[in-house]
Protein backbone atom coordinates (compact mmCIF):
# COMPACT_ATOMS: atom_id res chain seq x y z
CA UNK A 1 0.00 0.00 0.00
CA UNK A 2 1.49 3.81 -0.84
CA UNK A 3 1.45 6.08 1.97
CA UNK A 4 -0.12 9.11 1.92
CA UNK A 5 2.95 11.25 1.14
CA UNK A 6 3.97 8.63 -1.53
CA UNK A 7 0.44 8.92 -3.40
CA UNK A 8 1.15 12.68 -2.93
CA UNK A 9 4.37 12.32 -4.72
CA UNK A 10 2.71 10.23 -7.68
CA UNK A 11 0.08 12.98 -8.12
CA UNK A 12 2.73 16.12 -8.47
CA UNK A 13 4.58 13.86 -10.86
CA UNK A 14 1.05 12.98 -13.07
CA UNK A 15 0.52 16.76 -12.70
CA UNK A 16 3.95 17.69 -13.70
CA UNK A 17 3.62 15.24 -17.09
CA UNK A 18 0.07 16.96 -17.73
CA UNK A 19 1.60 20.38 -17.91
CA UNK A 20 4.55 19.66 -20.10
CA UNK A 21 2.48 17.17 -22.13
CA UNK A 22 4.56 14.16 -21.38
CA UNK A 23 2.44 12.30 -23.99
CA UNK A 24 3.05 14.54 -26.99
CA UNK A 25 6.87 14.99 -26.13
CA UNK A 26 7.74 11.29 -27.21
CA UNK A 27 6.10 11.74 -30.49
CA UNK A 28 8.72 14.68 -31.56
CA UNK A 29 11.39 13.11 -30.54
CA UNK A 30 10.33 9.60 -32.74
CA UNK A 31 9.74 12.22 -35.65
CA UNK A 32 13.01 13.44 -35.52
CA UNK A 33 15.35 10.22 -35.43
CA UNK A 34 12.40 8.73 -38.63
CA UNK A 35 13.57 12.81 -40.20
CA UNK A 36 17.09 11.95 -39.47
CA UNK A 37 16.76 8.20 -41.31
CA UNK A 38 14.42 8.82 -43.83
CA UNK A 39 14.72 12.22 -45.22
CA UNK A 40 17.56 14.31 -43.69
CA UNK A 41 20.50 11.76 -43.81
CA UNK A 42 19.32 8.82 -46.73
CA UNK A 43 22.54 8.02 -47.37
CA UNK A 44 23.76 6.98 -43.71
CA UNK A 45 23.25 3.68 -42.55
CA UNK A 46 20.23 3.58 -40.08
CA UNK A 47 21.97 2.05 -37.25
CA UNK A 48 24.71 5.22 -37.24
CA UNK A 49 22.36 7.43 -36.80
CA UNK A 50 20.28 5.92 -33.94
CA UNK A 51 23.99 5.77 -32.32
CA UNK A 52 25.09 9.27 -32.99
CA UNK A 53 25.76 10.57 -29.34
CA UNK A 54 25.63 14.16 -31.04
CA UNK A 55 22.27 14.00 -32.75
CA UNK A 56 20.75 12.03 -29.16
CA UNK A 57 22.13 15.54 -27.13
CA UNK A 58 19.85 17.52 -30.03
CA UNK A 59 17.13 15.38 -30.12
CA UNK A 60 16.88 15.64 -26.03
CA UNK A 61 17.65 19.32 -25.97
CA UNK A 62 14.44 20.03 -28.03
CA UNK A 63 12.23 17.74 -26.00
CA UNK A 64 13.38 19.24 -22.96
CA UNK A 65 13.46 22.91 -25.02
CA UNK A 66 9.40 21.96 -25.95
CA UNK A 67 8.49 20.86 -22.30
CA UNK A 68 10.09 24.11 -20.86
CA UNK A 69 8.16 25.85 -23.42
CA UNK A 70 4.81 23.81 -22.54
CA UNK A 71 5.43 24.87 -18.85
CA UNK A 72 6.04 28.52 -19.54
CA UNK A 73 2.86 28.31 -21.61
CA UNK A 74 0.91 26.96 -19.35
CA UNK A 75 2.24 29.85 -16.53
CA UNK A 76 1.07 32.97 -18.81
CA UNK A 77 -2.25 30.88 -19.75
CA UNK A 78 -3.17 30.11 -16.25
CA UNK A 79 -6.17 32.63 -16.43
CA UNK A 80 -7.61 31.68 -20.33
CA UNK A 81 -7.29 27.41 -19.08
CA UNK A 82 -9.20 28.23 -16.02
CA UNK A 83 -12.32 28.95 -18.77
CA UNK A 84 -10.78 26.59 -21.74
CA UNK A 85 -10.16 23.93 -19.86
CA UNK A 86 -10.61 23.93 -15.89
CA UNK A 87 -10.68 19.95 -15.42
CA UNK A 88 -6.82 20.20 -16.57
CA UNK A 89 -6.19 23.33 -14.31
CA UNK A 90 -7.10 21.71 -11.39
CA UNK A 91 -4.82 18.70 -11.99
CA UNK A 92 -1.83 21.39 -12.98
CA UNK A 93 -2.53 23.52 -9.70
CA UNK A 94 -1.00 20.72 -7.73
CA UNK A 95 2.39 22.26 -8.53
CA UNK A 96 2.97 25.92 -7.56
CA UNK A 97 3.65 28.35 -10.14
CA UNK A 98 6.69 28.91 -8.26
CA UNK A 99 8.04 25.35 -8.90
CA UNK A 100 7.24 25.61 -12.25
CA UNK A 101 9.44 28.12 -12.69
CA UNK A 102 12.17 26.62 -11.18
CA UNK A 103 11.79 23.73 -13.17
CA UNK A 104 11.52 25.84 -16.30
CA UNK A 105 14.79 27.92 -15.60
CA UNK A 106 16.63 24.50 -14.89
CA UNK A 107 15.67 22.81 -18.21
CA UNK A 108 17.03 25.95 -19.93
CA UNK A 109 19.87 25.44 -18.05
CA UNK A 110 20.52 22.00 -18.63
CA UNK A 111 19.46 22.65 -22.54
CA UNK A 112 22.64 25.26 -22.92
CA UNK A 113 24.52 23.13 -21.02
CA UNK A 114 24.47 19.94 -23.08
CA UNK A 115 24.61 22.27 -26.51
CA UNK A 116 28.21 23.29 -25.32
CA UNK A 117 29.03 19.54 -26.22
CA UNK A 118 28.11 19.78 -29.70
CA UNK A 119 29.18 23.45 -30.96
CA UNK A 120 28.41 27.48 -30.19
CA UNK A 121 26.08 27.12 -33.17
CA UNK A 122 24.04 24.97 -31.28
CA UNK A 123 24.09 26.71 -27.74
CA UNK A 124 23.15 29.75 -29.83
CA UNK A 125 19.96 27.94 -31.70
CA UNK A 126 18.70 26.68 -29.01
CA UNK A 127 18.73 30.19 -26.89
CA UNK A 128 17.12 31.92 -29.77
CA UNK A 129 14.60 28.94 -29.64
CA UNK A 130 13.94 29.25 -25.94
CA UNK A 131 14.01 32.85 -26.10
CA UNK A 132 10.88 32.52 -28.58
CA UNK A 133 8.88 30.73 -27.07
CA UNK A 134 9.00 32.64 -24.10
CA UNK A 135 8.58 35.96 -26.26
CA UNK A 136 5.61 33.37 -27.95
CA UNK A 137 4.03 33.15 -24.66
CA UNK A 138 4.49 36.29 -23.05
CA UNK A 139 3.70 38.91 -25.94
CA UNK A 140 3.22 36.93 -29.16
CA UNK A 141 0.32 34.71 -28.49
CA UNK A 142 -1.87 37.33 -27.84
CA UNK A 143 -1.38 39.26 -31.11
CA UNK A 144 -3.61 39.02 -34.41
CA UNK A 145 -2.43 36.12 -36.48
CA UNK A 146 1.31 36.69 -35.36
CA UNK A 147 0.55 34.36 -32.39
CA UNK A 148 -0.44 31.27 -34.91
CA UNK A 149 2.05 31.50 -37.41
CA UNK A 150 4.85 31.73 -34.56
CA UNK A 151 3.14 28.79 -32.89
CA UNK A 152 3.29 26.53 -35.87
CA UNK A 153 6.63 27.71 -36.74
CA UNK A 154 7.78 27.13 -33.68
CA UNK A 155 6.53 23.21 -33.84
CA UNK A 156 8.68 22.89 -36.46
CA UNK A 157 11.69 24.25 -35.49
CA UNK A 158 13.21 20.87 -33.61
CA UNK A 159 13.44 19.64 -36.95
CA UNK A 160 15.41 22.66 -38.34
CA UNK A 161 18.08 21.86 -35.59
CA UNK A 162 18.63 18.47 -37.05
CA UNK A 163 18.88 19.72 -40.87
CA UNK A 164 21.57 22.20 -39.29
CA UNK A 165 23.38 19.41 -37.99
CA UNK A 166 22.93 17.27 -41.40
CA UNK A 167 23.45 20.55 -43.69
CA UNK A 168 21.52 18.58 -46.28
CA UNK A 169 19.34 21.25 -47.57
CA UNK A 170 17.10 19.30 -50.30
CA UNK A 171 14.45 20.87 -51.62
CA UNK A 172 12.19 17.54 -50.61
CA UNK A 173 12.64 18.61 -46.86
CA UNK A 174 10.79 22.16 -47.57
CA UNK A 175 8.15 20.44 -49.07
CA UNK A 176 7.86 18.22 -46.26
CA UNK A 177 8.16 21.34 -44.07
CA UNK A 178 5.86 23.37 -45.65
CA UNK A 179 2.79 20.44 -45.52
CA UNK A 180 3.68 19.84 -41.58
CA UNK A 181 3.22 23.56 -41.17
CA UNK A 182 0.02 23.87 -42.87
CA UNK A 183 -1.41 21.49 -40.52
CA UNK A 184 -0.06 22.93 -37.70
CA UNK A 185 -1.35 25.98 -38.63
CA UNK A 186 -4.80 24.85 -38.99
CA UNK A 187 -4.78 22.97 -35.97
CA UNK A 188 -4.16 26.44 -34.16
CA UNK A 189 -7.01 28.15 -35.97
CA UNK A 190 -8.89 25.24 -34.39
CA UNK A 191 -7.68 25.71 -31.61
CA UNK A 192 -8.90 29.39 -31.75
CA UNK A 193 -12.26 28.10 -32.38
CA UNK A 194 -12.27 25.74 -29.44
CA UNK A 195 -10.96 28.39 -27.21
CA UNK A 196 -12.92 31.54 -28.32
CA UNK A 197 -14.72 31.96 -24.66
CA UNK A 198 -11.54 32.36 -23.08
CA UNK A 199 -9.39 34.32 -25.61
CA UNK A 200 -12.77 36.81 -25.32
CA UNK A 201 -12.21 37.04 -21.55
CA UNK A 202 -8.28 37.58 -21.90
CA UNK A 203 -8.15 39.77 -24.81
CA UNK A 204 -6.31 37.28 -27.04
CA UNK A 205 -6.61 38.49 -30.28
CA UNK A 206 -7.41 35.76 -32.62
CA UNK A 207 -9.13 35.48 -36.17
CA UNK A 208 -12.34 33.90 -34.31
CA UNK A 209 -12.34 37.01 -31.99
CA UNK A 210 -11.56 39.52 -34.47
CA UNK A 211 -13.06 38.72 -37.17
CA UNK A 212 -15.91 35.94 -36.01
CA UNK A 213 -16.48 32.05 -36.61
CA UNK A 214 -17.45 32.43 -40.22
CA UNK A 215 -14.72 33.98 -41.52
CA UNK A 216 -12.28 31.92 -39.08
CA UNK A 217 -13.47 28.97 -41.18
CA UNK A 218 -13.31 30.30 -44.37
CA UNK A 219 -9.43 31.26 -43.67
CA UNK A 220 -9.51 27.49 -42.43
CA UNK A 221 -10.99 26.24 -45.68
CA UNK A 222 -8.47 28.22 -47.60
CA UNK A 223 -5.41 26.89 -46.08
CA UNK A 224 -6.62 23.35 -46.25
CA UNK A 225 -7.17 23.73 -49.78
CA UNK A 226 -3.39 25.40 -49.82
CA UNK A 227 -1.87 22.04 -48.72
CA UNK A 228 -2.77 20.34 -52.52
CA UNK A 229 0.39 22.23 -53.28
CA UNK A 230 2.89 20.67 -51.51
CA UNK A 231 1.29 17.26 -51.57
CA UNK A 232 1.74 17.91 -55.31
CA UNK A 233 5.04 17.88 -55.27
CA UNK A 234 5.85 15.36 -52.49
CA UNK A 235 4.13 13.35 -54.59
CA UNK A 236 4.15 13.85 -58.47
CA UNK A 237 7.62 15.66 -57.99
CA UNK A 238 9.70 14.12 -55.37
CA UNK A 239 10.44 10.28 -54.93
CA UNK A 240 8.77 9.60 -51.44
CA UNK A 241 8.41 6.16 -52.01
CA UNK A 242 5.20 4.41 -50.39
CA UNK A 243 4.76 7.26 -48.23
CA UNK A 244 2.61 9.02 -51.45
CA UNK A 245 -0.53 6.50 -50.03
CA UNK A 246 -0.40 8.63 -46.50
CA UNK A 247 -0.45 11.81 -48.62
CA UNK A 248 -3.57 10.31 -50.75
CA UNK A 249 -5.38 9.22 -47.32
CA UNK A 250 -4.77 12.54 -45.84
CA UNK A 251 -6.18 14.77 -48.41
CA UNK A 252 -9.07 12.28 -47.81
CA UNK A 253 -8.67 13.11 -44.34
CA UNK A 254 -8.70 16.54 -45.04
CA UNK A 255 -11.77 16.86 -47.07
CA UNK A 256 -13.77 15.45 -44.35
CA UNK A 257 -12.46 17.88 -41.98
CA UNK A 258 -13.68 20.81 -43.98
CA UNK A 259 -17.08 19.27 -44.55
CA UNK A 260 -17.39 18.86 -40.66
CA UNK A 261 -15.59 22.40 -40.12
CA UNK A 262 -18.45 23.90 -41.51
CA UNK A 263 -21.01 21.72 -39.29
CA UNK A 264 -19.04 22.74 -36.55
CA UNK A 265 -20.64 24.69 -33.85
CA UNK A 266 -20.15 23.63 -30.45
CA UNK A 267 -16.83 23.25 -28.04
CA UNK A 268 -16.74 19.65 -27.94
CA UNK A 269 -17.23 19.56 -32.17
CA UNK A 270 -14.41 21.75 -32.35
CA UNK A 271 -12.38 19.55 -29.98
CA UNK A 272 -13.07 16.37 -32.49
CA UNK A 273 -11.49 18.51 -35.45
CA UNK A 274 -8.54 19.30 -33.29
CA UNK A 275 -7.87 15.79 -32.55
CA UNK A 276 -8.70 14.47 -36.02
CA UNK A 277 -5.55 16.99 -37.21
CA UNK A 278 -3.84 15.79 -34.34
CA UNK A 279 -4.18 11.80 -35.56
CA UNK A 280 -3.33 13.21 -39.11
CA UNK A 281 0.05 14.58 -37.95
CA UNK A 282 0.69 12.34 -35.66
CA UNK A 283 0.39 9.05 -38.59
CA UNK A 284 2.52 11.33 -40.67
CA UNK A 285 5.25 10.28 -37.95
CA UNK A 286 4.84 7.14 -38.15
CA UNK A 287 4.64 6.49 -42.40
CA UNK A 288 7.77 8.41 -42.52
CA UNK A 289 9.22 5.08 -42.45
CA UNK A 290 7.13 4.19 -45.85
CA UNK A 291 9.67 6.16 -47.67
CA UNK A 292 11.90 2.90 -47.60
CA UNK A 293 10.57 0.38 -45.55
CA UNK A 294 13.42 -2.13 -46.28
CA UNK A 295 15.48 0.16 -43.75
CA UNK A 296 13.63 -1.32 -41.01
CA UNK A 297 14.66 -4.89 -42.17
CA UNK A 298 18.33 -3.85 -42.70
CA UNK A 299 18.59 -1.86 -39.80
CA UNK A 300 16.93 -4.83 -37.86
CA UNK A 301 19.73 -7.02 -38.95
CA UNK A 302 22.82 -4.17 -38.40
CA UNK A 303 21.17 -3.94 -34.51
CA UNK A 304 21.29 -7.88 -34.13
CA UNK A 305 24.71 -8.00 -35.76
CA UNK A 306 26.19 -5.05 -33.84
Amino acid sequence: MLTRKSKLVLTKIFSFFSVIRGYNIWVVALAQYLSAIFILAPEKRALDIILDWRLFLIVVASTLTIASGYIINNFYDAKKDLINRPKKVMIDRLVSQETKLKVYFGINFIVALLMFFISWRAVLFFSTYIFLIWFYSHKLKKMFLVGNITAAVLAVLPFFGILMYYKNFYHVIFAHATFLLSLILIRELIKDLENIEGDLIADYKTIPVVFGEKMAKSIISVLTISTLIPVYFLIEIYDVGYMDIYFYLSLIGLLFFTLLLWKSTSKTEYLKLHFLLKFIIVSGVFCIVLIEPSVLIHGKKLISAY
